[in-house]
């Protein structure tokens, strides 16, 4: 026996969730289907003993009255969850050669006080600003009938963010500090477009939070949503095979052999992994095959999760971003045996509390430092795997005791993952942070749209046009309006002027 909906969307991530959310809401039956115990992708929690950790969610931007995010969270009725709003004078801390950098909310006071420490780049400040301002207004009218704002926005796809950033800051280790809390992206000077650098750099001048509780609250606020408009969401329901009939899909198989049958489907898993389930096709063609198979994926995260004692470490409600290169975007090139060189130290929030409870530190890795292990499961890759994480998480914690001096022995317990582990629970290609990698040389092969050749197959996610929490949301309207219309995708959804 079958069960018959109106759409299947495989994976649980932000993107699935959300598509499901915004079809339900206008009386679809859909169903999610999770291949794992728990749904949320990267916004899930986990906990070691009596800790609890994130996986891969750790701020948002953009989230006050007003600002884009909030307008979309406020649609998926997600801004009564405990959001936390980070030091508005130094949201992030950037520091690069022992000296530190901050960061304020607001684009005047964002300028204004980098120009304190860089006075001879104060216009080439505001002109900084201005772009990212533009491009932070222009959100807006992305759901709306091509205009001249977002035709300017879309040109920026197929500019250079690293030569923009040359040609507006003539100071190279000003240039720098920008790009220091970009660890949100893979900062590749050969590939990165404009419109990434701008659109996450934007949203977080805008405003910075943080959230009581961690992601998973958001994907159970999703769930609970969903369900309660009629929807279903099944977890430990992995799917196997995706079955085409008369040129278009019809059933989705599980590992169990039970069979789903819908009328559209919505993949948030990656392309090729999507690709793979289908067996045979009359659509899908050997090129597009090949096309999507040769696309290249962004580096992954190396994470040390770490407890702290009881009173030893000061909350602090800022991010810091710490290097010991003069060149952030070098860390987008892999070089075999290269020492970590930047981290992101990020505190989980917990309410009206002194002292930090726990601290996430993140770092770029490469597919290739653990490519060797790619056969092995959680839990079994042997004792090499286990003390090339150990040498790795000591280069990091030796990070953050630059700015933290003593961190060492403030630590009582201490987790690591690499990319292995992001692929194996969260089913991302190659544990790749940031989707497929966007090329501005090639935007046209890198940018993907919800549309594959099999008519009623969608695509979501981050390995479309956008990475991120603000990225991954329009993502999904712009899936659901190939169902339901642009118009009626969006209805509820309301900016600010």
């Amino acid at each position: 026996m079958s069960m018959k909906y109106d759409v299947a969307i495989i994976g649980s991530g932000l993107g699935g969730l959300q598509c499901a959310y915004i079809l339900a809401k206008k009386g679809l039956n859909v169903c999610v289907l999770e291949k794992n115990p728990i749904v949320g992708g990267c916004l899930q929690t986990f906990r070691r003993g009596q800790t609890e950790f994130d996986t891969g969610f750790h701020y948002v931007g953009g989230l006050d009255d007003g600002q884009p995010l909030n307008a979309i969270f406020q649609y998926f009725k997600l801004m009564n969850l405990p959001w936390h709003r980070l030091d508005s004078d130094a949201f992030d801390e950037v520091q690069i050669g022992g000296q530190s950098y901050f960061f304020a909310n607001g684009y005047d006071r964002f300028a204004d006080t980098l120009a304190e420490q860089f006075p001879h780049q104060r216009d080439n400040l505001k002109r900084y600003v201005a772009m990212l301002k533009n491009v932070g207004d222009g959100l807006k009218n992305s759901f709306k009938p091509r205009s001249e704002e977002e035709v300017f926005t879309q040109s920026l796809f197929t500019r250079s963010a690293y030569d923009f950033l040359c040609e507006t800051i003539t100071d190279p280790l000003l240039r720098n500090v920008l790009s220091g809390t970009s660890l949100k992206m893979e900062l590749n000077r050969q590939t990165l477009p404009l419109y990434i650098f701008a659109q996450i750099n934007s949203s977080f001048i805008q405003s910075a939070w943080r959230l009581n509780g961690g992601g998973q609250l958001i994907a159970d606020e999703l769930v609970a949503s969903i369900e309660q408009m009629g929807g279903t969401v099944r977890t430990s329901a992995g799917v196997a095979e995706l079955v085409e009939r008369d040129g278009r899909l019809s059933t989705a198989i599980l590992d169990n052999g039970e069979q789903v049958e819908a009328e559209w489907f919505i993949s948030d898993i990656h392309p090729a992994a999507t690709l793979d389930l289908i067996k045979e096709s009359t659509q899908v063609r050997k090129i597009y095959r090949r096309r999507i198979g040769s696309l290249q994926n962004t580096f992954g995260m190396f994470t040390v999760n770490i407890a702290l004692k009881d009173g030893a470490v000061p909350y602090l409600n800022r991010n810091q971003y710490v290097y010991r290169t003069n060149d952030v975007w070098s860390l987008a090139d892999y070089a075999e045996g290269r020492p970590t060189e930047g981290i992101l130290l990020s505190y989980r929030a917990e309410a009206n509390q002194q002292f930090a409870h726990n601290v996430d530190i993140l770092t770029p890795m490469y597919w290739p430092e653990v490519e060797c292990w790619t056969d092995t499961q959680v839990g079994r890759r042997g004792a090499e795997y286990q003390q090339f994480k150990q040498q790795k998480a000591q280069e990091c914690i030796a990070l953050v005791a630059e700015v933290i001096p003593g961190f060492e022995s403030a630590i009582d317990k201490q987790f690591s993952s690499t990319p292995l582990t992001y692929r194996d629970y969260t089913a991302t290609a190659q544990g790749a942070a940031y989707g497929i990698r966007k090329d501005y040389n090639s935007p046209m092969q890198t940018l993907l749209t919800p549309r594959t050749p099999v008519p009623n197959l969608l695509l979501t996610g981050q390995n479309l046009n956008l990475h991120g929490i603000l990225g991954v949301s329009m993502s999904s309207f712009f899936t659901c309006a190939e169902i339901l219309g642009m118009a009626s995708a969006t209805d509820g959804l309301n900016f600010e002027d």
